[in-house]
């Protein structure tokens, strides 16, 4: 059990098949119950990803720096990482 998501998986598997609660499921495989426990929050980011597009869209000569200096002065606050990732995927 390497990720996350197989740990979930085994444990829900044990809590149904032998009918035993979640902590004592956890405890017999040796998992943390917050990572059972915990859902990812995953930020809806489609309104700055337009923005960005529109940017990126008008300047077409601005990188991914330039375009956070844009995005910056229309009161877009987004890490730097965070621009280029999403600056990437859209294959700007």
């Amino acid at each position: 059990m390497v990720t996350p998501a197989a740990r979930r998986e085994a444990v829900a598997h044990v809590c149904k098949e032998h009918e035993v609660s979640q902590r004592r499921a956890c405890s017999v495989l040796g998992v943390d119950r917050s990572s059972v426990r915990y859902r990812s929050v995953g930020l809806d980011d489609a309104e700055l990803r337009r923005t960005m597009r529109k940017v990126a869209a008008e300047r077409r000569r601005f990188g991914y720096r330039r375009v956070h200096v844009m995005l910056a002065r229309q009161g877009w606050q987004v890490n730097q990482k965070k621009l280029r990732r999403l600056y990437r995927e859209e294959k700007l």
